[in-house]
């Protein structure tokens, strides 16, 4: 019954956002905000979370909802930000390599087939994105580097962290490939 309303919810997810990008251009490469430079995104995870780095190919499988367990065993739950969030169009152009449209098929195709493990949750900003994998042991999720407190941890990505100048995931002037 629950995997039931869980395909529900997606459906429904898919439905909304579909709805959302037909009536909104969205673009590849999210304009930039503030000084008009860019800026990183951090990938977070709860503070109690063993795990201090991983592989893009790693953190990508678990975006992707391929891996449900963090080496401790703990379950992981996802969550992303709103679908008009410039920082979600930079996970899905950067992480999934995925439309919003193509992101949402494949959790509801993952889902139902049981290929995916973890189905993303989705808050409105920053601040409940970092609330919640306080609050959440197994909680992953991304903001601006410049929104991180010490509330949560910031996770290496490839052995560097978002302050770092060769860092992968930023929102701004960068032109998508």
């Amino acid at each position: 019954m629950r995997r039931l309303a869980n395909i529900l919810l997606l459906v429904i997810v898919a439905l909304v956002s579909s709805s959302v990008d037909s009536h909104m251009a969205v673009s590849a490469a999210p304009a930039p905000t503030g000084g008009g430079g860019e800026q990183a995104l951090a990938i977070i995870v709860n503070q109690s979370n063993p795990v201090e780095n991983f592989s893009f190919e790693e953190l990508r499988k678990i975006f992707l909802g391929e891996r449900s367990h963090w080496p401790n065993g703990r379950r992981i739950t996802l969550v992303m930000l709103d679908p008009s969030q410039p920082e979600r169009k930079v996970v899905l152009r950067d992480i999934y390599g995925m439309s919003e449209k193509d992101f949402n098929n494949h959790f509801i195709q993952g889902v139902f087939t049981g290929a995916v493990f973890v189905s993303p949750k989705t808050l409105a900003n920053a601040a409940d994105v970092r609330n919640f994998v306080f609050n959440v042991p197994g909680a992953i999720g991304y903001v601006r580097a410049n929104d991180v407190d010490s509330s949560v941890k910031v996770l290496r990505v490839d052995g560097r962290l978002p302050e770092d100048k060769d860092y992968r995931l930023r929102v701004g002037a960068r032109s998508s490939k």
